[in-house]
């Protein structure tokens, strides 16, 4: 149990500081952040929620508070950024996409185990530590 309590500590940190450092560097520039979401066809008043759901998505992600719901809303933004703006029939946006989808698989996983023993969650005792 050590270890995989353990390893969805890792996941949870490596998969929330992806959002966690991607929404405080769009703070410095949200008008700019805007400008790139409108161009994808998201209207532009949308930015500076996206980016604080980033941040605190990511944060919550790293604490393990409300893990599932969290990484499932994380890995479906995941998958609608890779639909909106990295489209597999451009070959210089195809990485891009493959890791977007990537990164869902991981949320996906995550909101089906739980964020595991270390977490805000199991100190609230809404019961997400792994069982084997």
């Amino acid at each position: 149990m050590t270890l995989q309590n353990s390893g969805l500590l890792v996941a949870r940190i490596l998969l929330g500081l992806l959002f966690l450092v991607a929404g405080w560097g769009k703070l410095a520039d949200v008008q700019g952040f805007a400008g790139y979401m409108a161009s994808g066809g998201v209207p532009a008043f949308l930015a500076l929620p996206v980016v604080l759901f980033e941040i605190l998505g990511g944060l919550a992600l790293i604490l393990g508070l409300l893990t599932r719901p969290v990484a499932l809303a994380l890995g479906l933004f995941s998958v609608a950024t890779a639909v909106m703006f990295h489209s597999p029939a451009d070959p210089a946006q195809m990485t891009n996409f493959l890791k977007n989808m990537a990164l869902a698989g991981g949320y996906l996983a995550i909101a089906i185990t739980g964020a595991g023993a270390w977490s805000v969650d199991r100190r609230l005792g809404w019961g997400t530590a792994v069982r084997a």
